[in-house]
């Protein structure tokens, strides 16, 4: 096997563990804090058991090095983790991981700004278009009592923030940002502990907590790190706008939850644009 077909392999697996996230947070009955705080917990203690597992001792050293940038990855990866779930509770799932696919936009713009990187043309007719299907997702919540602008607009607030994010990790291209990840989920699981109720558990809530923060998450995240290693950037974006496909699907099948005719228009628009930008991309590359 090459190193092509390795990498989308990887990467595809990676892709269809982060699918059923958003589906888990809507079948677990606790309140969102509660969510919030087992979600970020597991998956920031099994990071750190890998990170032992690889590095030993190796491990305070290399949390060190994150330096400034690390730390700041580390707070936008806390109020991403707390939005999300916000976002998931309050609107749709198809909006929300429809707007979230916006993110390589945002990041073009930060990059911009940044780091001097010139925006191409391509990523300007994309950002076009994508507002455009945008303003359709937002119009279709005032329609859809499953969607509501309040959520629309913490996906975007979402969108943006791991988009600085991936800004900052770029930024700091020379040091790994791996150590920083538990260092934002277990702050994160800190900071929302005193407004939650964690060990109120009904039905098959214990079941759906284990497999949401302490399987489907950590793997997911485990091989999006390693897949990039051994395919561009164009083709990762693309295998992970199947997660913007497949997730609202699961949960459409499973809960009946309808996004509504104006989010499918919308999501459509935002996720085919995206879709021919990155394909453009992938073939001058």
């Amino acid at each position: 096997m090459n190193d092509q077909a390795k990498g989308l392999l990887i990467t595809a697996f990676g892709v269809l563990m982060i699918v059923p996230d958003s589906l888990l947070i809507r079948l677990i009955s606790m309140d969102t804090m509660s969510v919030v705080f087992w979600r970020s917990f597991l998956t920031g203690s099994m990071v750190l058991a890998g990170l032992f597992a690889i590095y030993g001792r190796d491990t305070i050293r290399k949390t060190r090095e994150i330096g400034r940038y690390g730390l700041v990855y580390a707070a936008l990866l806390m109020f991403g983790a707390i939005c999300f779930v916000a976002s998931i509770r309050l609107t749709s799932v198809a909006n929300t991981v429809f707007i979230l696919a916006t993110m390589p936009v945002f990041a073009a713009i930060f990059s911009r700004i940044w780091l001097g990187e010139r925006i191409s043309r391509r990523m300007v007719f994309t950002m076009l278009i994508v507002v455009i299907g945008i303003a359709l997702i937002a119009f279709g919540s005032t329609k859809n009592e499953t969607s509501s602008l309040i959520g629309d607009f913490i996906a975007l607030c979402i969108a943006m923030t791991f988009a600085l994010a991936m800004t900052v990790a770029r930024k700091a291209k020379g040091v790994s940002m791996i150590p920083a990840v538990p260092i934002a989920f277990l702050g994160c699981a800190a900071l929302v502990f005193p407004f939650a109720d964690p060990f109120h558990f009904t039905g098959y809530d214990p079941l759906y907590v284990i497999l949401h923060g302490g399987v489907f998450i950590p793997l997911s995240m485990t091989f999006l790190a390693i897949g990039p290693r051994y395919i561009t950037s164009a083709e990762v974006a693309l295998m992970i706008l199947l997660e913007s496909v497949l997730a609202p699907l699961l949960v459409w099948l499973v809960l009946g939850e309808d996004p509504g005719q104006w989010t499918l228009i919308g999501g459509a628009i935002v996720l085919g644009t995206l879709f021919l930008s990155n394909l453009v991309a992938l073939k001058r590359t």
